[in-house]
């Protein structure tokens, strides 16, 4: 049972931002340290990515781990509350996402995903940007 009224759950839900959210805050704040520039929110492309580098072809969601079920992440539970409505939104947005990704790369896009729980610590994010993103930009 939920532990918070039905208004009360309405505005919680209200204010969960879907864009400039801290762990995107964190990943463009350390691509403009590296001397990136990039477009934010492209809507004319599917998915609307968070982070768009053109002169690289290349695609960056950050994903937050609950909403986009990061597959092993301990952030990626389930409510045990109202499952009925849960287990299929979350079940969409995974396979939105993943729909949204093909169509990306048939395009001619690179992808990546960088999730909520890889922002954390800098190190992780340093290695993250040596290992998935530099083989996509050739630097």
């Amino acid at each position: 049972m939920d532990n918070l009224s039905e208004e009360d759950r309405k505005r919680t839900m209200r204010n969960i931002r879907s864009r400039d959210t801290k762990p995107e805050r964190i990943v463009r704040s350390f691509l403009h340290r590296k001397g990136f520039r990039f477009r934010l929110h492209r809507t004319d492309l599917p998915g609307s990515p968070d982070i768009v580098l053109p002169k690289y072809k290349l695609i960056i969601f950050v994903h937050g781990c609950f909403w986009h079920q990061h597959s092993g992440c301990v952030r990626s539970t389930t409510p045990k509350s109202n499952t009925e409505y849960w287990i299929p939104k979350l079940l969409r947005n995974v396979e939105r996402d993943r729909l949204n990704q093909r169509r990306l790369v048939e395009m001619g896009w690179s992808v990546v995903v960088i999730w909520e729980c890889q922002t954390k610590y800098y190190p992780d994010l340093k290695h993250l940007f040596e290992h998935h993103i530099v083989r996509h930009i050739g630097k």
